[in-house]
């Protein structure tokens, strides 16, 4: 019942929209284009989801980031792997931090990553450790397999580019944290690693890490199936 009032809901604002007769900021307008810098709202989540199937909105969201700091390449359709075709991908270059390497991820992935980057990760970095992140370290995002590499089951976000595994970060000052050495740490590496965790569940449809299990020991999985599972 709740669901179906939220609807009925949207629909009326939306006509409001429409008519002229309210003005509503994009930010917390649905049907309206995901800008990066915008505020987050309860809608941007949904924003997000929205792009999984739209290319030339994905795009069109990642090229919102109003500096130079941003460098992708859009990648056509490819299969790299049999049985593990990828759809509305990007190589992910550098944001407003470098990589220990590019990686291939969905467009929705790359998105997600570049807000929670200027959204939270940088913010988090100055206010707890005094300096920004300058590059993110990973193990990977493609990787044609099923969930924890067994021989049945579903497939892991990873078949799809859907998922990055990051292990630690460098700071501009030269600090480095590493979430097999510092997750459990109460000095502010350690509160900086579980603060940007809580903040990934604003972006990422599902953030996992140390406190999940043993296989998620050294580093975060962030992933977009899901809805806000944090761990």
């Amino acid at each position: 019942m709740r669901s179906t009032l939220w609807i009925v809901a949207l629909i009326a604002l939306g006509v409001a929209f429409d008519k002229g007769l309210i003005e509503i900021p994009r930010h917390w307008a649905p049907w309206a284009p995901l800008y990066v810098d915008d505020p987050i709202t309860p809608v941007t989540p949904l924003k997000l989801r929205r792009l999984d199937n739209d290319r030339d909105g994905c795009l069109a969201a990642l090229d919102s980031v109003p500096d130079d700091t941003l460098r992708y390449l859009p990648l056509a359709d490819y299969t790299p792997v049999e049985s593990c075709p990828l759809e509305n991908v990007v190589r992910l270059q550098a944001s407003g931090v470098a990589f220990n390497q590019s990686f291939v991820a969905s467009c929705p992935l790359a998105l997600a990553w570049v807000m929670f980057e200027r959204h939270a990760l940088q913010q988090s970095a100055e206010a707890i450790l005094g300096s920004q992140v300058r590059q993110v370290n990973h193990v990977g995002s493609f990787a044609c397999r099923n969930v924890y590499g067994r021989e049945s089951g579903r497939r892991s976000e990873h078949a799809t580019a859907e998922a990055l595994d990051v292990i630690g970060f460098e700071l501009e000052n030269g600090q480095r944290i590493s979430l097999l050495e510092d997750w459990d740490s109460e000095a502010p590496k350690g509160v900086f690693l579980r603060d940007i965790r809580d903040d990934a569940c604003d972006f990422f449809g599902n953030t996992l890490g140390p406190d999940y299990n043993a296989a998620h020991a050294d580093h975060f999985h962030f992933g977009m199936r899901g809805f806000r599972l944090c761990r």
